[in-house]
């Protein structure tokens, strides 16, 4: 197939893509973007495309992956992870400001005390990611599941949580 054919083809398919991007992005603007953006892939691949193949459905494909990576970039981008939970041992109440440091003292052991009272288990990945290593680098390390590091450091959390709720705002 030639260029010009190729083309004329594309051209002629062209017309069936602005409903689908429609139903895709809910709005004209974005599905004028992603037809136009459908097409230029196309183009600017049409050495990928296999003569005798379908390729309406081809273009179909193109459009709906470059659909779901806009997505994701865009989730991605507007994503905000609450990390509030997190922070809630920080001393930001004002009653909690010594100027001698004998209460961070007294905070520092008593996390300490509540990690030493972890299980080694969970223990070992919870310092582990604390001092920064990835879920992917405790797995390799510990050799266990990754999704095992992940729980373990979740049941880590959760238990120095409830040993230092006395820490907490409020409490």
């Amino acid at each position: 197939m030639t260029s010009l054919e190729f083309t004329n083809q594309v051209q002629k398919i062209s017309y069936s893509l602005r409903p689908v991007a429609m139903n895709l992005t809910r709005d004209a603007d974005d599905a004028k973007d992603l037809v136009q953006e459908t097409l230029l892939k196309a183009l600017l691949n049409k050495e990928k495309f296999k003569a005798g193949t379908n390729l309406k459905a081809w273009l179909y494909t193109i459009m709906r992956n470059t659909f779901i990576n806009n997505y994701n970039k865009i989730t991605k981008r507007n994503s905000h992870i609450d990390t509030t939970e997190y922070f809630q041992y920080f001393n930001t109440d004002e009653n909690y400001i010594t100027h001698n440091g004998a209460q961070s003292d007294f905070v520092v052991t008593d996390i300490n005390e509540a990690i030493a009272h972890l299980g080694h288990e969970y223990r070992t990945p919870f310092m582990m990611y604390y001092i920064g290593y990835k879920y992917q680098e405790i797995a390799e390390k510990l050799q266990i599941p990754i999704g095992t590091v992940k729980n373990r450091i979740h049941i880590a959390r959760k238990e120095l949580k409830s040993a230092l709720k006395v820490y907490a705002p409020g409490a």
